[in-house]
């Protein structure tokens, strides 16, 4: 049985691995780090039993593939929780006593592990990051030009840059050469994104017709889409593997976290530690709350009374966070199936 750890870089790889039977230690470098030498490097374990630790940081995707097609099973560790096996700093940190500490931490059953999603979440995965940087950026662009226009007195078009009345205030207002160049570039650039958002956006309502999982979520939960519903889906994962409701909304993000010393407590704040997709996910469909025919609206009304609309959002979010969760446990195995 060999039991070893890797600590990623872009540049290199340094490995340590341990033979369980005869005690040997062997440390290295694969060099350069990149799926083709780490393919390579796997193959002196060909038909011997192996298990591989790797922090999930950048790169973690390609090992754990290679691992799983080497026949070698993968171990990945939650990197918040691999950092305090650390302990009080003593030592500077190197490469090689971070994959010892893996090492040591997976021989032990200590290993703090993440769950591995299978390839179909972790694509949908790459789509709606894709998509939610591109709509971020598209949205920074339209910000930017409406500043642009209000620095040159230009009256604030309500109804959209794109609307006869947008048209017609840019045709008529007075900006100088450089000014209007800058809007005209702005507006190419969105029109730009918003070629690549389109079809982004229909492939991902297309699959959450298709997904079992997507399909209970946009059925039960007041306020989510097909598209939110595919990236609550994607981002919670297997919800299997939190034992209450109260760990799912600590991995979306939403809890409070509360610092405290002696008697002295601060005001809390968001942690912010989950998917920053999710969140947004789940704050867009909360916010329809505020509609009459929301189951949550007598809740939402509530809260915002005492602390106001965003943090009575926030608090719906965290609600149809607790129910996503039972409805993909109850799912079990189907939750993760294949698109139809």
């Amino acid at each position: 049985m060999i039991v070893g750890a890797f600590d990623l870089h872009r540049g290199q790889i340094t490995f340590e691995y341990m033979d369980m039977e005869t005690g040997d230690v062997r440390r290295g470098r694969i060099a350069p780090a990149d799926r083709a030498h780490l393919r390579e490097w796997l193959m002196r374990f060909d038909g011997r039993e192996a298990a591989f630790a790797v922090e999930g940081c950048t790169g973690w995707r390609y090992v754990v593939e290679e691992l799983v097609r080497a026949g070698v099973v993968p171990h990945l560790a939650e990197p918040a929780d691999s950092a305090a096996l650390r302990g009080r700093k003593k030592r500077a940190k190197t490469d090689r006593s971070d994959s010892t500490m893996l090492r040591e931490a997976l021989v032990e059953g200590r290993l703090p592990e993440s769950w591995i999603p299978p390839t179909q979440v972790l694509e949908v995965r790459a789509k709606l990051r894709l998509y939610k940087d591109l709509s971020d950026e598209r949205v920074g662009w339209i910000q930017r030009i409406h500043a642009t226009l209000f620095h040159m007195g230009v009256p604030a078009v309500r109804a959209g840059l794109w609307s006869p009345e947008g048209q017609a205030t840019l045709e008529c207002a007075d900006l100088s050469p450089a000014t209007r160049q800058a809007v005209r570039v702005g507006l190419d650039v969105i029109e730009g994104l918003t070629v690549q958002l389109d079809p982004l956006r229909g492939e991902l309502v297309g699959f959450a017709r298709r997904h079992p999982a997507c399909r209970a979520l946009h059925g039960a939960l007041y306020g989510v889409g097909p598209f939110t519903s595919v990236a609550i889906w994607a981002e919670m994962g297997d919800c299997r593997r939190f034992s209450s409701s109260d760990q799912a909304v600590r991995h979306t993000g939403l809890d409070v976290t509360v610092w405290s010393s002696d008697k002295r407590r601060s005001a809390g704040r968001l942690s912010r530690q989950g998917p920053p997709v999710l969140r947004w996910a789940l704050y867009e469909a909360a916010k329809n709350a505020s509609r009459a025919s929301s189951p949550d609206h007598a809740y939402y009304q509530q809260t915002r009374e005492r602390l106001g609309a965003k943090r009575a959002t926030i608090s719906v979010a965290r609600k149809l966070a607790r129910r996503a969760f039972h409805i993909l446990t109850n799912l079990g195995d189907q939750a993760l199936a294949e698109a139809a």
